[in-house]
């Protein structure tokens, strides 16, 4: 074989590799909201996105996610928060496993709100009432399990008097991997966030007090040290990835503890938000042998609620309290621009999912329009719009130039890409 074809079958094989890239977790492969540079996306949307498939679904907000062929997703069935794993190709189901009691209050519809993690050989679980699961992709059996409640001491209250956080919505902040590591966020004296082995379950590490909020947390490098941020319902804390060792904290108080925003990481800049508490960027910096941090901003104009935002460029793309689109300087937590109307009146909870696909944005938005905008921090510019599904509060996954998303009552996926 010629060194020439050599190297075509190599770029042919990258290309279908980067084209296939999964979208196995909340937020993406790296948890940003960001489709990894070399996959395929669309320039402009389709007038009409071809539907490849669509299935009848159970209430419940957890997202899906795609992983190894197939897509996971939760709902309620029966009064049950139940898993399943569906072909991504067709749609047809593989699995479908129950994981425990479906958890109600007044703010929507019954069932799960933990987007799935996907991992090789095997799916994590959670449910509202804190019902953790490692599951088998192939057949869904259970491999090992805790319950929050029961075996960390975890209080679980549900819509009562002034519980706050993950005790009064339920468990919602879906678990990030690392290695061979699970981190979780559990609740419980001591065990606020907790380290497990993925494999075994065994606990390595539990660390802090806080009640968990609503908020995935994530793991990047700042200040040149590899930690997890972790959005409680009281705070957010920098934490150690080896031990649990606390790095920083920063106290964020609000009443009962409504913190859902994934934290979003631009150089040494942590950025949060909640209705209450508005935009707060948070610089974290070296101080001898120790990490400090630092409010740079708190930027009411900016209170985004419960949609989390992407940085794109040094900027930040969201949804702030008027149910208007923004975009913030990261480095001063100044509004660039923001704009009115954008998201139509359809829906009228005020969420949205953004996706950064290079330099521009998809924008899902409540009432199922999808939107695609440039990452522009001058302007709002549109680049095309189109009708995707019903009301949801859905976080979309992408793969193979396919759009993985679900409504109230379907699961979908869509087509693209020319």
């Amino acid at each position: 074989m010629s060194l020439t074809l050599r190297l075509s079958l190599l770029i042919a094989l990258l290309a279908g590799f980067a084209f296939g890239a999964d979208w196995a977790q909340w937020r993406g492969p790296d948890r940003s909201g960001h489709v990894p540079a070399g996959i395929r996306v669309p320039e402009k949307l389709p007038v009409s996105p071809r539907v490849i498939w669509r299935k009848q679904i159970g209430d419940g907000l957890a997202s899906p996610v795609v992983s190894a062929g197939r897509v996971f997703y939760l709902d309620n069935q029966q009064g049950k928060e139940t898993v399943h794993a569906a072909d991504a190709k067709t749609g047809e189901e593989v699995w479908s496993a129950s994981v425990d009691d479906a958890f109600k209050d007044g703010q929507s519809v019954p069932g799960p709100r933990c987007t799935p993690t996907a991992d090789g050989d095997r799916v994590y679980v959670q449910s509202c009432r804190g019902e953790f699961q490692c599951l088998s992709a192939a057949d869904g059996k259970v491999i090992w399990r805790v319950n929050f409640v029961k075996d960390f001491g975890a209080v679980f209250i549900g819509e009562s008097g002034s519980a706050a956080g993950a005790r009064r919505h339920g468990n919602t902040g879906s678990p990030v991997i690392d290695g061979d590591r699970i981190y979780v966020a559990v609740g419980g004296k001591g065990a606020s966030l907790v380290c497990f082995d993925r494999k075994t379950g065994e606990v390595i590490w539990k660390s802090q007090n806080d009640i968990p909020g609503y908020a995935a947390p994530i793991i990047a490098t700042i200040a040149g040290v590899k930690q997890i941020v972790y959005f409680t319902s009281e705070a957010v804390v920098g934490l150690d990835v080896a031990g649990g060792k606390l790095l920083w904290r920063f106290e964020v108080k609000t009443s009962l503890g409504r913190h859902v925003t994934t934290p979003v990481v631009v150089n040494e800049t942590v950025m949060v938000a909640s209705f209450q508490a508005g935009l707060i960027g948070i610089t974290i910096s070296k101080e001898g042998d120790s990490l400090k941090a630092q409010r740079a901003y708190g930027e009411r104009e900016s209170s985004i609620n419960f949609s989390s935002p992407v940085a794109c460029g040094g900027f930040l793309y969201g949804l702030g309290p008027a149910k208007n689109l923004i975009c913030v300087d990261t480095r001063t937590g100044k509004q660039s621009w923001s704009k009115e109307g954008a998201l139509g009146s359809s829906g009228g909870q005020a969420y949205a999912s953004f996706i950064v696909m290079g330099q521009n944005i998809l924008i899902l938005t409540d009432g199922g329009e999808l939107i695609l905008m440039a990452a522009d921090p001058k302007q709002y510019r549109e680049i095309s719009r189109a009708q995707a599904c019903g009301q949801n509060w859905c976080s979309p996954a992408y793969a193979d130039g396919r759009l993985y998303l679900r409504d109230a009552r379907e699961l979908r996926c869509l087509e693209l890409l020319p």
